[in-house]
Parts: structure tokens; C-alpha cells; sequence
């Protein structure tokens, strides 16, 4: 009996910590779909890029410090081709997203060489916390949850900025935006890039944390990314900009632990290869419950 609940504490701290990684996803998102109106696929190829890069540098004895960095470099170059493509060309914002996502599936190969690159015994930004009395399963999430912290209220300062409120004007309406003055391309340009370099540290903490990069591991991201901010809408309401950040990291936290009890209670009868199936139920709910509530108030 106590095994058991030793290995439930494991599992849902380990929720957490995905949640906490995909949290960085959300915020993404966020930048994209909420605050510029540009859906963007490119996430599903930028996450793993960050992860390709991380890994590749790592391995090759660079600090994962700067490993981080160049990854978070790297992702913001991908949001960029993904609005070069929409801005300078005019291809529907939607496409140019699947576009640089279908060509990052075969850069992360080049980058990385082969299919997936292992980090078997490397220095990661975590290893300095490690080895201090305090169980690993209990030093990922809270060093992942001051970074979070960390980008959210970067992100949150950015967006109540001068420069953030153009980028948010330039979101809800374009036309009146440029009337008054903003620099819409270049609005889309800059959120496109943070948007995406956000997505990629998530990709550079998940290879540092899981001990590898694989080309498939952005399979599905931008769904848990649109999860994680539906699911903090839901929560928390439209009552600001740093409560609807605060509801992407919420969201996220919540969708993993969600999946994992899901797929660890066998009352549901559910194994591994149904998370997909999980997947697509929880953000249908996720979708569904603020329409009820509308016309439950209505």
C-alpha cells in the first residue's frame, strides 16, 4: 500500500512538472491567439526545434544556460519565417504556420542528426539543484515553477508596456492600429518571435528534464497550448491581462494532473495509448463549458 502511494505522489508531481513546462507553451499561445489573433501551428515545430538545439549544444559540452538561449534564439527565427511568410507574401497566417512547421520537421533532423539525442549523464540547468536532501521528483517542478513565474511576469510586463499595448492594438484591430500610428508588421514580426521563443525554452527544459530530444515530441503541442489557455479562461474569466497569464500556467498545471488521473484510475478502464482519446475529450469540455455558462446566464 504505501508503494503505491509513493508512486501516485511521483505521478502527480510529475503532471506538474509537465504542466509546468508546457505552461511556457501556453504563454506562447497566448502572445498568438489572444493577443495578436494569428493562429499559429508553427509551435508544433518550434518546441521540438528547442529541444533539438538544447540537446545537440549540450552534448557538445556548451553551458545548458546558453544551450536555453540559442534554443529560445532559434524559436523566435521560426516565428519569424511564419510572419515574413504572412506579412511580406500574404499567405493566409494559418498556412504559413503548417508551412514552417512541415520544414522544421526536417531541420530538426539536420540539427540533430538522427531521430532523437539522449542527454545520459550531462550537466542540465538543474543538475546544481540536485543532491541537496530534497528528492528530484520535488526539485524539477519548483525550479521549472521559478522560471515560469519568471516569464510570466516578463511576459505580463511586456504587454502592459507602450510597445505591448501597440502589439494587443494591432490584435483586435489592425486597421484602426495603423490609423493611429503602429507599426503593425512589425508588431507581428516581434510577437511571432516571442511567441515561439517561449514555445522553444519549453522544448529546452522538456529534453533537459525527460533526458532526451526527439523529432515527434511536438506532435499534438499546439493542442495542449490551446488546452491550457480554454481551460484558464474558463477558470479565471476575462479580468485582465495578468490573470488571463496567470490562467495559461493554471490551465496547463491542470490538464496534465487531469490526463494523469484520467489514465491512472482504473475505474475508467484507460491505458497510455489512449491520451490522444483524453486529450481530445478534455479540450472538447475545455470548449464547450464557457458556451453552457453563457447560456446558462442567458
Amino acid at each position: 500500500m504505501k508503494k503505491g502511494r509513493r508512486l501516485s505522489v511521483i505521478a502527480f508531481w510529475g503532471a506538474v512538472e509537465l504542466g509546468l513546462i508546457y505552461a511556457f507553451v501556453a504563454l506562447g499561445v497566448f502572445l498568438a491567439f489572444r493577443v495578436l489573433d494569428f493562429p499559429d501551428l508553427t509551435v508544433d515545430g518550434s518546441f521540438p526545434l528547442g529541444a533539438a538545439v538544447t540537446a545537440v549544444l549540450i552534448t557538445a559540452g556548451l553551458n545548458a544556460w546558453a544551450a536555453a538561449g540559442i534554443a529560445m534564439i532559434a524559436g523566435a527565427a521560426a516565428g519569424i519565417v511564419t510572419a515574413i511568410l504572412n506579412v511580406r507574401f500574404k499567405i493566409l497566417n494559418l498556412l504559413a504556420s503548417i508551412l514552417t512547421m512541415i520544414a522544421l520537421f526536417s531541420v530538426n533532423l539536420r540539427v540533430m542528426g538522427k531521430p532523437n539525442v539522449a542527454l545520459i549523464n550531462a550537466d542540465t540547468m538543474l543538475s546544481p539543484f540536485f543532491g541537496h536532501g530534497l528528492k528530484e521528483f520535488y526539485v524539477r517542478p519548483l525550479f521549472i515553477g521559478v522560471l515560469v513565474i519568471v516569464a510570466l511576469i516578463a511576459v505580463w510586463r511586456f504587454l502592459e508596456s507602450d510597445a505591448g499595448l501597440a502589439m494587443r492594438a494591432t490584435g483586435a484591430n489592425a486597421r484602426m492600429a495603423r490609423a493611429q500610428g503602429v507599426d503593425t508588421s512589425f508588431q507581428i514580426y516581434l510577437g511571432m518571435a516571442l511567441s515561439n521563443a517561449l514555445v522553444a525554452l519549453g522544448g529546452a527544459l522538456f529534453a533537459q528534464t525527460s533526458g532526451f530530444a526527439d523529432v515527434t515530441s511536438g506532435v499534438g503541442t499546439i493542442v495542449v497550448g490551446l488546452a491550457a489557455v480554454i481551460i484558464g479562461e474558463t477558470l479565471l474569466g476575462a479580468r485582465g491581462i495578468l490573470i488571463a497569464l496567470i490562467g495559461c500556467v493554471l490551465g496547463s498545471i491542470l490538464y496534465r494532473i487531469a490526463i494523469q488521473l484520467a489514465l491512472s484510475t482504473d475505474m475508467l478502464g484507460l491505458q497510455a495509448s489512449d491520451l490522444n482519446l483524453v486529450t481530445a475529450v478534455l479540450v472538447t469540455v475545455a470548449l464547450i463549458l464557457p458556451r453552457l455558462r453563457r447560456g446558462g446566464a442567458a
